[in-house]
């Protein structure tokens, strides 16, 4: 049976919860998105939950939506599709939706409320983009990529026997 995240914003305006088979918090995503909208050493760290499953308490309707340009290495600039989700009463990272998975949906665990396990290592993303006072801390069991990870989040549990059924 998935594990059900609870979350919730800082000021308390929104509530919400999912159920996911991939709870470890393991991913440390150092692109300046996630670092400067949820990240507060220098990443964010993003779970992955069945969409069909997020269940939002928003009864003062103040969860706003920020979809980010991307600039390219030529300098040009597209808008995400990726919907990242806050409140905007105290600006509290959520969820990340993003259209192309449109069965997923990407909690932040800096907004999960209830216990998350601990993972056997981690994967350290997008370091190309870290600025340089960011020291990763990069045990020895961990990954690092420059972009993106080999494996998705839900290969990265499968492969390690911690996809919750």
């Amino acid at each position: 049976m998935p594990v059900q995240l609870t979350g919730s914003c800082r000021c308390g305006a929104v509530k919400f919860s999912c159920d996911s088979h991939t709870p470890q918090p393991y991913q440390r995503c150092y692109c300046s998105i996630c670092r400067k909208t949820a990240g507060g050493g220098g990443y964010a760290i993003n779970l992955g939950a069945d969409a069909r499953t997020l269940k939002i308490d928003d009864p003062h309707k103040v969860i706003q939506i920020f979809r980010a340009e991307i600039r390219q290495d030529d300098g040009t600039c597209e808008r995400s599709t990726a919907e990242r989700n806050f409140c905007s009463r105290c600006a509290t990272a959520l969820w990340l939706f993003s259209p192309e998975w449109p069965e997923l949906v990407h909690p932040f665990a800096s907004a999960i409320d209830s216990e998350l396990p601990t993972p056997p290592s981690s994967v350290h993303l997008m370091l190309r983009y870290k600025p340089k006072w960011v020291q990763p801390n990069i045990g020895a069991g961990d990954a690092v990529f420059d972009l993106y990870p080999d494996q998705s989040i839900e290969d990265w549990h499968r492969s390690r026997g911690l996809w919750v059924d």
